[in-house]
């Protein structure tokens, strides 16, 4: 298997993936509404279309599955949740419905999800993959998503789904938004748990998922020690330079700034690592403040 067809693949995570998967020897595709718009090997596919180069299924001997819309990029109206659920639902059905058009199949089919399958807030709980999800939006919207995932898995095909947590990278996601505003500061009383993973960690554990032919179903995609909000925003900004207060942006503020959305930010989860650590994979970046050193350092 040398050969992994890639959606949302020009995204931080993925071009990640990319360059570790070309590192190993591997071929690389992304499926793209605008494939003339890359460099890198590209197929055509739509998803509002429902539709994609057939071409893509005969070349691909595995895919990694990432496509859909930020959840954090957008403030959360009616259609922005509509189409946070339906880039995630319907690009999945794009892909099975291929897959079952398709003579050749793939040999595995990697899904990301996320850790916010528990709910905005699960407390002091540690989380593992047996959790029930929560009853809120994005516990509803990872749910249906791993369904659509589940149907591929029927097909005989060895279908992983990772639940990501908190990406921490210089060049975007969560830590790039913590301390864009003059002076870090937890959010709320900082005391939330974050379930983060270092972006090296996460592209090596999509890696170490594809070629673990014992893997199948669900795993937490988090480091091994999961960080208060407080503590990770201090720790952020001390390797940052950055100044730190130690004064908690107000939860009303947030939600007057962020309306729904807040949830996600003043809420949190503590979630376990174990399962994937039990299949054999080792972090290379297990600690807070490795992790920090590595993405300001290197």
């Amino acid at each position: 298997m040398k050969k992994i067809l890639i959606t949302g693949g020009s995204g931080l995570v993925g071009k990640k993936i990319t360059g570790l998967l070309e590192k190993n020897g591997y071929e690389v595709a992304w499926l793209s509404r605008s494939p003339e718009k890359y460099k890198q090997k590209s197929f055509a596919w739509d998803v509002d279309k429902q539709s994609i180069d057939s071409e893509a299924l005969q070349w691909a001997d595995g895919i990694i599955h990432l496509a859909g819309e930020g959840v954090a990029d957008k403030r959360w109206t009616a259609e922005r949740k509509q189409a946070i659920l339906q880039s995630r639902t319907q690009s999945t059905l794009l892909l099975k419905h291929a897959i079952e058009k398709s003579d050749k199949k793939p040999d595995v089919f990697v899904s990301a999800s996320a850790v916010g399958y528990y709910g905005f807030n699960t407390g002091e709980n540690l989380m593992d993959e047996n959790g029930k999800p929560g009853s809120d939006f994005l516990s509803q919207v990872v749910a249906a998503w791993e369904s659509e995932v589940e149907n591929i898995a029927d097909h005989g095909i060895r279908t992983v789904m990772l639940r990501i947590g908190i990406v921490l990278d210089n060049k975007g996601g969560a830590l790039v938004e913590m301390l864009k505003p003059p002076v870090a500061a937890p959010l709320g009383k900082g005391q939330q748990w974050m379930s983060w993973i270092a972006i090296d960690d996460l592209a090596q554990m999509f890696l170490f998922t594809i070629e673990n032919k014992e893997m199948n179903g669900i795993y937490n995609a988090v480091g091994p020690n999961p960080a208060r909000n407080a503590d990770l925003t201090k720790a952020a900004a001390k390797k940052a330079g950055k100044m730190f207060i130690d004064i908690g942006v107000p939860g009303l503020a947030l939600k007057i700034f962020l309306g729904e959305m807040a949830q996600m930010v003043l809420g949190g989860n503590k979630v376990s690592a174990k399962k994937i650590e039990k299949a054999g994979f080792e972090f290379r970046y297990p600690v807070l403040k490795e992790a920090l050193e590595k993405i300001y350092n290197s």
